[in-house]
């Protein structure tokens, strides 16, 4: 997550008076998306939530970073 300007290839979404961008490529293969803050007593942030598959960088299913 990072701040950015809106681009010609990005999908625009507003809720609850918050807008977020994603690229429309990447919409499609991560959708449907769930974004929610989160306050716990570790901290507060956001936490996504969605169908997208990351591939892990040592070889199998685990947790690497």
């Amino acid at each position: 997550m990072a701040l950015d300007e809106p681009r010609d290839h990005d999908e625009v979404i507003g809720d609850n008076g918050i807008t977020f961008l994603i690229e429309k490529a990447l919409m499609e293969k991560a959708k449907p998306i769930i974004v929610d803050f989160m306050e716990t007593d570790r901290g507060a942030g956001f936490q996504i939530n969605s169908s997208l598959v990351l591939e892990s960088s040592c070889g199998s299913s685990c947790r690497c970073g």
